[in-house]
């Protein structure tokens, strides 16, 4: 099958090398890459994949030799099915609704799965595809600061425009820029263990695999942290005719609309050009009132749909890139018209950068199964938070994706009969943020929202999850030699009150503000850093003003840091809330004791355990310091995980038993090199889960799973229920 795929792969290269066009527009530093020359890059691909045609009989001589003296494989196949965000209580609680999750039980096991500290997706999958900690793979959060700036930026990916010299020995002239995209996740992906030891891996839309990683014998489909084509995480546009819904908005930008009879015209903004002005690319809509319909026109296509239907992806082209979005009616009527129009994505069929291993491989993707989302955080979450779109178009935007994702599983399971495959399904974890007040009718957020026509939801979200696990096991029969695990990499709780402790450091002395302000803008506008010795930012840690990391560190790094550490974490574990006189923090994890790997010296130095209901606020998260420091989340983003990792386990469950009583994502790693026979390296944290027990005694290798064991008896019941 894996030549057969090969074979596919050069079919659809040599196809998009007639009809793809050249990328020649530049995309400025603003919008974080520069357009690709695709003719180029795919002409590379079609003669890299030729030559893998004709060295194939001598690289299967030498994989044969190669082979000899290692491990036997177990299985013939390995099957992860990832469930972003799904949490074992609530399994419970509908599992009369969740047949096949019982049947697969039956059949192997079911488990909570311990998830990482901090427990948030970038942490949490990060650890699922190395083995390691926070510390081994240097991803704590999805931002970080930079020290020399206290700036926000990507924790995971660095992506930016530098110039491109040609050396001529006695001189370097300038010819332009080039975009340099680099992966700020360390260790390596169990899969490109897995490859190196001729074991085939089909990686689809794990997070924090962007820019995607090259490994031998696998392909990869980049998931979160992929940029939309403006170079954001997410930012979608809103036209309308009703000035009263024009202003800021936060996660996109919005247009008014000049209504021309039955018809509009208006323009997308697109990536800044040569000249550092944002590109545009028109379009047109013309409404049949009477069929109430409405014909949507981008260059040479047209969709037609009904008020409050999403048109299919659409080609978006700027000069020489192009992207895809979808459009929606919200509203056409005698008084006002409304059009959303989600992040523009990267065209997966004519990518302006790379988002697959091999480059063609997304394109292979978007030829057999149609164009498909392909940004990292795909479900516009922020755009029903701005209420710019309501729950119903959520959900269709979410089912839509989800779909998507399902015909690339099913894809990658005919092809691959042999070897690795995982698929990680996002639509558990954006539907779950945005429904969960629905579960609980004292929720702030419900103030002034519906609270009945989309209460079944969350119900129905784990009836679908069992019914993908259905389809799952139905295609994979009844075969001895296929491993199925299904994962989740956090659990889930409410998230009812946020927490500013940048607020609260300010009140304690430990941040301060320029000339006696109480409040500051986001991105730390106004601190003074000559006077501050701690700063959050992000949504899990406190960050210590230190002195040789930080450009205006105060603290010095030994006993005077781990005396204010501990004062702080003291101080922190006694905060009460004053609307209800529960304590916010279960525990503060000093990183030092919970992490002992390379990179945990440029983390924050305290990891924070918030109980269930509570959270860093929103405007914290942005380095924010607000009067108040707690303050009701309003939004409909109303549940999370950004808690004491122990409160949010993930799930596990396997056709096969295992033979540990308490798995963790550290675990997967591991126990899948093991299972085709391949030693995991030492500094791998885990243990294999079937048939092998403990790997081996690790220096330090049990840290985070004794975090989360530390003095659990003694912690408090959440103080926040769930319904």
């Amino acid at each position: 099958m894996i030549q057969t795929s090969l074979f596919r792969l050069l079919a659809f290269a040599s196809l998009a090398l007639l009809i793809t066009q050249p990328a020649f527009g530049y995309i400025g530093p603003g919008a974080g890459f520069a357009a690709a020359g695709s003719v180029m890059v795919l002409l590379g691909t079609f003669l890299l994949a030729f030559g893998i045609i004709l060295i194939w009989p001598l690289k299967a001589a030498v994989k044969l030799v190669s082979r000899r003296g290692k491990g036997r494989a177990k299985v013939k196949r390995v099957v992860v099915i990832g469930l972003d965000g799904f949490d074992p209580k609530m399994a419970a609680k509908y599992r009369d609704s969740m047949p096949n999750f019982a049947a697969l039980e039956k059949e192997g096991c079911h488990s909570e799965l311990g998830t990482s500290i901090p427990s948030i997706s970038p942490v949490a999958w990060s650890t699922f595809a190395t083995g390691v900690d926070a510390s081994r793979h240097n991803i704590y959060d999805f931002l970080t600061r930079d020290p020399c700036s206290y700036m926000p930026v990507l924790s995971s990916t660095d992506t930016r425009m530098v110039p491109r010299n040609i050396n001529l020995g006695f001189a370097k002239v300038p010819f332009g820029q080039r975009a340099v995209y680099k992966i700020l996740q360390k260790s390596q992906p169990f899969w490109k263990l897995l490859g190196a030891n001729h074991v085939w891996s089909s990686i689809v839309r794990v997070p924090i695999t962007f820019p995607p990683q090259k490994f031998k014998n696998g392909t990869l489909l980049s998931g979160m942290c992929v940029p939309d084509l403006q170079g954001t995480q997410g930012s979608f546009s809103f036209y309308t005719t009703d000035e009263s819904k024009l202003g800021a908005a936060t996660g996109g930008q919005r247009f008014r609309l000049a209504r021309r009879g039955n018809s509009i015209a208006s323009n997308f903004k697109g990536p800044p050009g040569a000249d550092g002005i944002s590109m545009k690319c028109p379009f047109e809509v013309e409404m049949d009132e009477e069929a109430e319909q409405a014909t949507i026109t981008i260059g040479n296509e047209s969709a037609t749909v009904g008020i409050g239907e999403y048109t299919p992806w659409m080609e978006v082209p700027f000069d020489g890139v192009q992207g895809i979005a979808r459009l929606r009616i919200q509203r056409w009527d005698a008084e006002h018209i409304s059009i959303y129009v989600t992040p523009i994505n990267i065209d997966p069929e004519s990518p302006a950068m790379p988002i697959s291993h091999p480059f063609v491989y997304s394109i292979y993707l978007a030829k057999m199964l149609g164009k498909y989302a392909t940004l990292g955080l795909a479900e516009d979450t922020w755009a029903l938070n701005e209420r710019v779109i309501d729950e119903q178009a959520f959900l269709d935007q979410s089912y839509l994706i989800f779909e998507e994702r399902k015909k690339q599983l099913w894809d990658v399971l005919e092809k691959t009969k042999k070897g690795f495959v995982t698929v990680v399904f996002d639509t558990t974890d954006r539907v779950s943020h945005m429904f969960w007040r629905y579960l609980e009718p004292d929720h702030p957020a419900n103030a002034d929202k519906d609270t009945e026509n989309f209460k079944d939801v969350i119900p129905k979200l784990y009836a679908d999850a069992d019914g993908l696990i259905g389809e799952v096991r139905e295609k994979l029969g009844n075969d001895p030699d296929t491993l199925l695990m299904v994962v989740s990499d956090h659990g889930f709780c409410s998230f009812q009150r946020g927490v500013n402790l940048n607020a609260w450091l300010r009140d304690e002395g430990y941040l301060v503000l320029k000339d006696g302000a109480e409040t500051s803008g986001d991105w730390f506008e106004k601190v003074d850093w000559e006077k501050t010795r701690a700063f959050t930012l992000g949504l899990t840690g406190i960050f210590i003003n230190r002195k040789g990391r930080e450009r205006l560190g105060q603290v010095e790094k030994g006993p005077e840091m781990d005396a204010l550490c501990a004062e702080i974490k003291g101080k922190l574990e006694a905060l009460l809330d004053p609307k209800s006189g529960d304590p916010a923090i279960n525990e503060i994890f000093l990183t030092s004791e919970v992490h002992d790997g390379p990179y945990a010296d440029m983390a924050p130095e305290l990891l924070v355990g918030y109980h269930r209901g509570f959270r860093h606020s929103w405007d914290c998260a942005v380095g924010a310091v607000s009067k108040e420091i707690f303050t009701d989340n309003t939004k409909s983003w109303s549940g999370d995980h950004c808690v004491d990792p122990r409160l949010v386990p993930g799930v596990f469950w396997s056709n096969r038993p295992i033979d540990v009583e308490d798995p963790t994502l550290a675990d997967i790693a591991p126990t899948v090199l093991d299972l085709f026979g391949v030693e995991a390296p030492t500094y791998m944290k885990g243990r294999r889960l079937f048939g092998a027990g403990p790997r081996g005694a690790q220096p330090g290798a049990a840290s985070e799973r004794d975090a989360s064991d530390r003095s659990a008896a003694q912690q408090p019941a959440p103080t926040t229920t769930e319904s």
